[in-house]
């Protein structure tokens, strides 16, 4: 009988490749995602403020290894109740006032920095404590917004139909770039991103994009060009953004949770971005 721990030893997804890691790790990642999204709304909750906190809680991380002294656990904290509200009161389990809630507990930022005593520079810790919550929470929250925008019911078709143009676009982007890439994009920042990549990234998510305009139905197949084309701009920007972020402070990846991808901002850079963009379009069209 095979020991339990040579079965473990031979399937250790650090004994893959790059790309085997990569490809193993998206294809459970987003199998579970997919999965809980379109089981249960509150599966979604779940599963998305999870990520959520640890995509805020690497950014803090990170914010440390350049001086930066943000408040992690609360930070975090006020960002998951961010999300959790705009998730209530979509489900209308709590009412919209109680998004009021946000600023008080906000304001308890200022009132924790004056009590610590060990703070050089309260106000910059105080500054990136508030950008993680906007920069990362604001978007997850927004999500919620986009789920639902269309008749105050939870879509769960937007959310995945979402992640899989994203998907879409990302690998799309990183087997053109890899095979063909030899324009740059924007070296400055981030030296291996191509137009090629950029391109083949586009190409991919439109084709998604059609796929799911004639399949899900919660929006016009017009819409979903629309998302796809939100995701193939802001997307790559925000990728942009974040390599800028990890460049100032002289990391490659934001964390090593998530193996051939990095952490989970790397994961969901394109999403903090686009999310924002995506509830504009969708509530306001």
């Amino acid at each position: 009988m095979r020991s339990p721990f040579r079965m473990r030893e031979r399937f250790n997804i650090n004994n893959y490749s790059n790309l085997g890691q990569r490809v193993i790790t998206g294809l459970i990642g987003a199998g579970a995602i997919v999965a809980g999204s379109y089981y249960s709304p509150w599966l979604y909750f779940i599963i998305f403020a999870l990520i959520l906190g640890f995509a805020q809680m690497e950014f803090y991380k990170l914010s440390g290894l350049d001086g930066m002294l943000p408040l992690k656990s609360f930070g975090t904290f006020l960002g998951v109740t961010i999300f959790t509200l705009s998730f209530f009161i979509g489900m209308e389990r709590l009412e919209e006032q109680y998004y009021f809630l946000i600023f008080p507990l906000a304001s308890l930022v200022f009132f924790i920095k004056l009590y610590r005593k060990s703070d050089r520079k309260p106000f910059t810790g105080i500054a990136f404590t508030f950008l993680g919550i906007f920069y990362v929470a604001v978007p997850f929250s927004l999500l919620n917004v986009a789920a639902f925008s269309v008749d105050g019911s939870f879509h769960y078709e937007i959310i995945i139909g979402s992640l899989l143009i994203l998907w879409a676009s990302d690998s799309g982007a990183y087997f053109a770039g890899t095979k063909f890439g030899k324009t740059k994009l924007f070296e400055r920042v981030s030296p291996k991103k191509s137009w090629e990549g950029f391109l083949g990234g586009a190409a991919s998510a439109y084709l998604i994009a059609y796929f799911l305009g004639k399949y899900f139905n919660s929006i016009p197949e017009w819409q979903w060009l629309g998302v796809a084309t939100i995701i193939i701009i802001a997307g790559t920007y925000g990728d942009l953004i974040e390599s800028l972020f990890k460049r100032s402070i002289e990391i490659k990846d934001s964390g090593k949770s998530l193996p051939g991808h990095g952490g989970f901002m790397d994961r969901f850079d394109g999403l903090l971005l686009s999310a924002p963009f995506i509830a504009a379009f969708l509530k306001i069209f």
